[in-house]
């Protein structure tokens, strides 16, 4: 088995949760988010990105507003609606469980 595939694997599995996140604190367009996520280390690219941001909106899960850039066409801003705040609660949990499972697992002495 290679570590990266894993690795990759992993990523995948967590960036609707990140991305979810960062719109937690702020709308954002697809841009600012891949920054965002750069800056945390989750390196993602725009074909996975703009797939993953139209499914959760079609989930009810996204909202956007157009807004006016000076520095080119309107942007896309993305925001949690109320149905993604909710649903970013029970992800919250589902970490809180998994982190802690996985604490226990790693201090576990056989």
């Amino acid at each position: 088995m290679n570590i990266e595939n894993a690795k990759s694997q992993m990523r995948k599995g967590m960036l609707e949760y990140c991305v979810l996140l960062l719109l937690k604190h702020r709308p954002s367009y697809a841009s600012d988010i891949i920054q965002q996520l750069k800056a945390a280390e989750l390196l993602v690219v725009e074909g996975t990105l703009y797939p993953l941001l139209t499914r959760l909106k079609n989930d009810g899960l996204l909202s956007y507003q157009w807004q006016e850039s000076t520095q080119g066409p309107p942007r896309k801003y993305y925001a949690l609606s109320p149905e993604g705040e909710q649903f970013l609660a029970g992800l919250d949990a589902a970490w809180t469980e998994l982190d802690r499972t996985i604490n226990y697992l790693k201090e576990l002495k056989v």
